[in-house]
């Protein structure tokens, strides 16, 4: 094949998805103004009709992709077709977008870029930009009539938000990307704010909302529901229990994602009108998982993995990981240099018994050093591995049957893991 940067329209109607991925790294601009009118200019070119589609739009910190999943699973459970889009991807391009709870094919991937590609004409786009209108594309050729929007970035200025939502929702907040939303948390709701629309429900996950952000609500005119105040969870010996606007569940099993995103969740699938029973609803919350979200992918020892990269994160796992009552918590972390080393791993101190810090062989990819330096003050033993792959292998020749191995601090960190398989001693999952 020729020059990838400057292909003739007929080459890229044979391109595989490899082929595209690797053009949208290629043309992605270096310096680019922040805004939506270039993104929404294409938009308008791919003439897409979402009006007739209830849209789910939904940022936060963290909780975006768990709160998309049980609420996609309920939709599937109550027979209804729905389609999510959410980023980033583990292991397959493919991940970003699910119709009826699956994967589509790379051929149809290839054709919405095709599509995107064409309506752009010079018109300059993000890898992530680009990302989103091919979703979009797909999702207005699917029979979805629910769309699940997970915002990439923030939500006032990202490429989801060219899209009006049926329902807004904000699983949480606190501080990550600060460069790009606003050093602090008053800061960053303003920014999530931003999907907000006039007369619409507005389902707000973090129970303890910045004044910006009830000031926002005003401001928008959005019908605000917020958690701890018009919805919350409880749990006990008997499970997990929670009372909605108007409605409730009792004694559903804990569920495999966060409390906190499980309960929002709850109220966005009460203003769906979904109905489902307890029984119904219990399989739901069985049903639902992620992967890179408290995923456990083998036993004896137990091995759990999470994406969590910053403190907020990082606060809710050690929680869980405390209450697992494991008899030593190994752990194995790989970070982005640009996040707040220090302040990420704090919360896990508590619960850690051995440090397997690793360097991350990827672009803004942290040291280990770093990470040791991070942990060191601790009384626990640290030792730190050029790679992610030699640190999990020696975590798991020291790992005992009783033990856990939590691997965290980044999608790559989870990514690498995943990519090694199954070592000859574990007992998958």
């Amino acid at each position: 094949m020729s020059n990838i940067s400057t292909p003739q329209a007929s080459e890229k109607e044979a391109w595989s998805l490899d082929q595209w991925l690797r053009y949208l790294e290629q043309v992605h601009p270096s310096n680019i103004e922040l805004g939506l009118e270039r993104v929404a200019e294409v938009y308008r070119n791919l003439q897409l009709d979402l009006s007739q589609r209830t849209i789910v739009t939904v940022a936060g910190t963290n909780g975006k992709g768990t709160s998309c999943a049980l609420i996609e699973q309920a939709l599937l459970m109550s027979g209804q077709s729905v389609a999510v889009f959410s980023s980033p991807h583990l292991l397959d391009y493919r991940e970003r977008v699910r119709v009826a709870g699956a994967m589509l094919t790379e051929k149809a991937h290839c054709q919405a870029f095709l599509k995107v590609e064409q309506a752009r004409g010079d018109t300059a786009l993000t890898y992530f930009e680009f990302g989103t209108l091919a979703a979009l594309q797909l999702m207005a050729d699917s029979d979805a009539k629910t769309l699940l929007l997970e915002v990439g970035l923030g939500g006032r200025l990202d490429a989801v938000n060219i899209v009006d939502p049926t329902i807004a929702v904000i699983t949480s907040i606190d501080l990550d990307h600060q460069d790009w939303l606003g050093n602090t948390k008053e800061l960053i709701a303003i920014e999530k704010a931003g999907i907000f629309r006039a007369n619409i429900k507005a389902v707000i996950g973090e129970p303890h909302p910045p004044t910006t952000l009830v000031e926002a609500a005003l401001e928008y005119q959005v019908e605000p529901v917020w958690q701890g105040r018009d919805f919350y969870f409880q749990i006990d010996e008997k499970g997990f229990h929670w009372k909605g606007v108007k409605s409730h569940y009792d004694n559903l099993p804990i569920p495999n994602i966060p409390a906190q995103n499980a309960s929002t969740a709850l109220q966005v699938i009460e203003i769906l009108d979904l109905q489902l029973d307890n029984i119904q609803m219990a399989q739901v919350f069985k049903l639902t998982s992620l992967p890179g979200r408290r995923q456990i992918i083998q036993y004896n020892p137990t091995v759990m993995l999470d994406v969590a990269h910053n403190p907020h994160a990082t606060r809710l796992l050690a929680i869980d990981i405390k209450n697992m009552k494991y008899k030593r918590v190994i752990a194995v972390v790989g970070m982005l240099a640009d996040k707040d080393i220090k302040a990420t791993l704090a919360p896990m101190l508590s619960v850690v018994t051995t440090w397997h810090c690793a360097s991350l062989d990827v672009p803004r990819g942290a040291q280990s050093s770093t990470l040791v330096s991070a942990v060191l003050s601790s009384e626990q033993k640290v030792l730190d591995y050029e790679s992610v792959e030699t640190a999990y292998q020696c975590a798991l020749e020291k790992a005992e049957k009783e033990d856990l191995v939590i691997v965290f601090g980044s999608f790559f960190t989870v990514t690498n893991v995943l990519e090694m398989g199954s070592l000859p001693h574990n007992e998958k999952v």
